[in-house]
């Protein structure tokens, strides 16, 4: 009788299996592990700087030209043809100057007729203080008469009172002189008055003739003046920077004629983009660079408006003007806003903007490859950001662009 056989698990074979998915998962893992092949840059190629901690000067930078402090706009005071131009642009002049010359036949008539007015005003002035004064003579004339009469009456008055008293007169003899003299003081009373009238109302129509003269002489001046001002002087001691105008051209009252600056006072007009005007004020110190050195200055005006994206600061310059500086010559500018004591700082990187947070590579101890990090940073220069966190002293940092390796957390310097 056959006796069955018991199949035995094959204990080999899972042995095995175990084994191989042990392997696989291993492999897996320490594929995964492996960091991908870092790509190569050319060290060369690429800006780095180290983290420092000490003073950090925060400072902004713009363009801008040198313009006089000081510029004289000569404006045409009436309208007229040019006749002759005498200055160039360039050359020093002196307030009396003359630039060019006008003509308009229109104010020279007008200026005759004023002075012709003035003549007539002030024969009119004459004729009325003679005739006045001849009036005044009169009146005198008649008081002393009146006064004289008087008197003679005030004599008689007496004369006959004696008489009378003696019984040598009647006595209405006497009461027709002492009548007679009444009148007479009566008469002299109102002569005097009427001398008194005759003075006040001479004054008064004199002064009246002699407002009118002087209206009239302040009208001939007015127009005269329009007849000087055919004649373009400057007005103030400099260099003609401008003087558009052509012979024949015919120019409207306020148009420009000149411009007369003073070279030797000079100050920069600098462009500071609007992101970074924000910490400008007045008082700080400024370097201007003028391509032929360097004088320093101090920040005097800060424009309250933005126009295309700047805002302008006057900066007034305290030292020697470098050879060759003149108005309208480009510069850079330099403002130092403040000092940071005992602060973290690396220079700026192509892409670091103040108080944000970027991805920077760190050189590895090694110096043949950069791990990419992030690191705060805070306040800005122009050359140089506040590190807050994210980097060390000493540490090595590439500042160039590096966009085209976000991809890749690791690269190799060659």
């Amino acid at each position: 009788m056959d006796i069955p056989r018991v199949t035995k698990p094959n204990r080999t074979r899972w042995i095995l299996g175990g084994a191989g998915l042990l392997a696989v998962l291993l492999t897996t893992i320490a594929v995964a592990r492996i960091e991908p092949a870092a790509p190569s840059v050319d060290r060369a190629g690429v800006w780095m700087d180290t983290v420092e901690r000490g003073t950090m000067v925060r400072q902004v930078r713009g363009p801008g030209t040198l313009v006089p402090e000081q510029i004289r706009y000569i404006s045409a005071v009436t309208a007229g043809r040019v006749e002759r131009v005498l200055v160039q642009p360039g050359t020093t002049v002196t307030p009396d100057t003359e630039l060019l010359v006008l003509s308009n036949p229109d104010v020279q008539l007008q200026s005759m007729e004023a002075q012709r007015q003035v003549a007539g005003s002030e024969a009119n002035l004459a004729s009325l203080r003679a005739t006045l004064e001849n009036q005044r003579l009169t009146q005198e004339a008649a008081v002393a008469t009146v006064r004289s009469q008087y008197r003679e009456a005030v004599r008689q008055v007496e004369a006959n009172r004696q008489m009378a008293e003696r019984g040598l007169i009647p006595r209405m003899d006497l009461q027709r002189s002492e009548d007679t003299a009444e009148e007479l003081a009566a008469r002299l009373e109102i002569e005097q008055k009427r001398l008194s009238f005759i003075g006040e109302s001479m004054k008064a129509q004199l002064t009246a003739q002699l407002g009118e003269v002087d209206r009239l002489r302040g009208l001939s001046a007015f127009q005269q003046g329009y007849v000087h001002s055919l004649r373009v002087t400057a007005g103030a001691s400099g260099v003609l920077r401008e003087l558009p105008l052509q012979e024949g051209e015919w120019v409207n009252p306020g148009t420009r004629l000149a411009v007369v600056v003073q070279p030797g006072r000079l100050r920069a007009e600098l462009r500071i983009p609007e992101t970074q005007a924000r910490d400008v004020a007045v008082g700080q110190r400024a370097n201007i660079d003028t391509r032929n050195g360097i004088v320093a200055g101090r920040v005097v005006r800060v424009d309250p408006a933005v126009q295309n994206g700047t805002v302008t600061v006057d900066v007034t310059l305290e030292g020697e003007l470098p050879r060759g500086a003149r108005p309208d010559l480009s510069v850079d500018g330099t403002i130092e806003i403040e000092r940071l004591e005992n602060v973290l700082y690396v220079g700026r990187p192509a892409y670091g903007q103040a108080e944000s947070t970027v991805g920077l590579f760190r050189l590895e101890e090694n110096g043949s490859t950069a791990r990419r990090i992030n690191a705060q940073l805070g306040r800005s220069s122009v050359n140089t950001i506040e590190v807050v966190n994210g980097l060390a002293e000493g540490d090595i940092i590439i500042l160039s662009d590096m966009s085209q390796w976000d991809a890749y957390e690791r690269v190799r310097l060659r």
